[in-house]
């Protein structure tokens, strides 16, 4: 006897550059990360404010982890303020919006709590309840549905021709063009 078949899932790889259109968020580089239920985006100079009797969040962000040049201003309906624990163990109590990811052809609405990302490795992380019926992620690959980054190399162009360079764990060899 034969199991049935599954619907096939599109593949996700642990890392990704997600776009988050609701909040003009073009791109911004994420941790696809089952260890943790919520998604949290790196938000600072968080202020709450009421229009016409809805609670709303403005906030700050800073989509590149490597810089502080760009910074979009966002706002969105506060869903509800929600007690997380963090990496660190720490209890902290953040707020929930409810926004549209994109990865690269797939677009749906998530959950995100906003929270100061400044001292960890990724501006976002994309948990669990995100991905949930909707990804399988390849925890050995990167960018899966997105694009690799672009390589910050140093040196001049001429060195570089033809060398082998190790980006983000995977191999890139600058062709001589």
């Amino acid at each position: 006897m034969t199991a049935p078949t599954q619907p096939t899932l599109p593949v996700i790889g642990w890392r990704e550059k997600l776009a988050l259109p609701g909040l003009n968020v073009t791109s911004v580089k994420a941790k696809i990360d089952t260890g943790a239920r919520s998604s949290a985006l790196h938000a600072f100079d968080i202020t709450f404010f009421e229009q016409e009797g809805v609670e709303f969040v403005r906030f700050k962000v800073h989509p590149s982890q490597s810089s502080h040049k760009k910074t979009i201003i966002a706002e969105a309906r506060l869903i509800e303020r929600r007690v997380i624990r963090n990496s660190g163990g720490q209890t902290e109590k953040r707020p929930v919006i409810q926004t549209t990811v994109t990865a690269g052809e797939h677009q749906w609405l998530i959950e995100l709590t906003l929270t100061n990302r400044d001292e960890m490795g990724f501006r976002m992380l994309l948990g669990r309840e995100a991905v949930r019926r909707r990804f399988l992620v390849d925890s050995g690959k990167s960018y899966l549905q997105s694009t690799l980054p672009t390589a910050k190399l140093k040196g001049s162009k001429k060195k570089l021709k033809g060398r082998k360079k190790k980006i983000y764990g995977q191999k890139i060899t600058r062709k001589n063009h």
